[in-house]
């Protein structure tokens, strides 16, 4: 049996995890949820100070004060860049990071470089207006289809139950660059793709596209869950038995 910390992306806590969280746990493995610093039931904490490092050192922190050890270590979308920047600070007891339609970024990237020129400014103009210059709130579904987040799977009452939780996304984790030593480099990855086919995405990789250069290492390992960009909503038993399929 193994060990998993599943990490959520933007707008979302702990709790966007449980229908996956539930038959990994009940398949004996050992599951922890994780709510970032400012979010989901931690929103009380949110404010100007919580960026990238707040959350790279809360999922730290879940891993060593629990004595996690051979750890898979999930995180989707959004989540990428802390995962990867956790399993950098303590790669000793990681087991293998995976990205659920989500992807690592490099030394020196913020999560705001993933975006064009004009949503970047359109994230901005969101924050300055509606989120007293700290905060991301949530979009509307036809500006997430607008940025690329595919809502396939999403019927009324996923949408419904999404949108009723999530809360804003605090600004300095998608502003700060995300820094690394290297100490994860060669730690297990496997990216399970939702919203792109695998084919494209190997065909991205042979492209040398940046985005999706570093996944032609030979670390990598690749699954798909063929849905929209929030499986856990959608699929969210399939989502679980990819992740069951990386147990040891």
């Amino acid at each position: 049996m193994s060990t998993y910390v599943l990490v959520p992306g933007f707008w979302l806590g702990a709790w966007a995890w449980e229908k996956v969280a539930r038959p990994l746990r009940e398949a004996g493995h050992d599951v922890h949820a994780v709510t970032l610093t400012g979010l989901g039931d931690r929103v009380h904490l949110a404010g100007p100070g919580v960026d990238l490092e707040t959350h790279i050192q809360d999922i730290v922190n879940v891993i060593v004060f629990a004595d996690l050890h051979e750890v898979i270590l999930v995180g989707h979308s959004g989540a990428g860049a802390p995962v990867t920047g956790a399993a950098d600070r303590i790669p000793e007891r990681v087991a293998r990071v995976v990205y659920v339609d989500s992807g690592p970024p490099a030394d020196g990237m913020t999560q705001m470089d993933f975006n064009e020129p004009d949503w970047q400014a359109f994230i901005e103009k969101r924050v300055a207006e509606r989120g007293d210059g700290q905060a991301y709130p949530l979009i509307s579904w036809e500006e997430q289809e607008r940025a690329g987040a595919s809502l396939e799977g999403l019927g009324e009452a996923e949408r419904e139950w999404f949108a009723s939780r999530a809360t804003p996304q605090p600004y300095g984790t998608m502003t700060q660059p995300l820094a690394l030593t290297g100490g994860a480099d060669k730690l297990p990855k496997t990216l399970i793709t939702c919203s792109f086919p695998l084919e494209q995405v190997h065909a991205m990789i042979a492209s040398g596209h940046p985005f999706f250069a570093a996944l032609a290492e030979p670390e990598w390992s690749f699954d798909a869950v063929p849905t929209g960009h929030w499986p856990m909503f959608s699929k969210p038993a399939e989502t679980a038995a990819a992740l069951a399929a990386l147990s040891g």
